[in-house]
């Protein structure tokens, strides 16, 4: 079986070696093995399931809730179905918010617009033509 240094686990699932240590101090991950010098060595399982804690705390799940996640896993089978609805209750949370940013985003896009409209007709802020050239090229610049 292959194991994986801290170090190559941080750089496959863009935690800090530091994330990972405090994850498993704090209980959101298992006790990782270690070698005879001590170093920490994470199997396939093991990086599977930091993977998935990466992911749960990337998209908003907090610490606690993450770690009855953890505690569930370690029950095995039976705990399956309560997985399942912390899971689905999480999903929720995030599309939640995916619609909140998909709302958010077309209102920066109908501000861009309207900017560029103004641009393109050489309209102030108050939809006023702008008569002054030097305004009219500064306007005109993206930076």
């Amino acid at each position: 079986m292959d194991y994986l240094t801290i170090s190559s686990v941080a750089k496959q699932t863009g935690l800090s070696p530091d994330t990972l240590r405090w994850y498993e101090r704090e209980g959101v991950l298992p006790p990782t093995q270690r070698t005879s010098s001590g170093q920490r060595v994470y199997d396939e399982k093991t990086i599977k399931l930091v993977t998935l804690v990466a992911r749960l705390r990337r998209t908003g799940m907090p610490v606690a809730q993450t770690r009855k996640f953890l505690n569930l896993f370690a029950e095995g089978a039976a705990s399956h179905g309560q997985r399942m609805a912390l899971l689905e209750e999480h999903k929720q949370r995030v599309q939640n918010q995916i619609d909140q940013l998909q709302d958010d985003l077309g209102a920066i896009q109908a501000k861009i617009d309207h900017y560029a409209e103004l641009i393109e007709q050489g309209l102030d802020c108050n939809n006023q033509l702008i008569i002054d050239e030097t305004i009219l090229e500064q306007q005109r610049k993206l930076s």
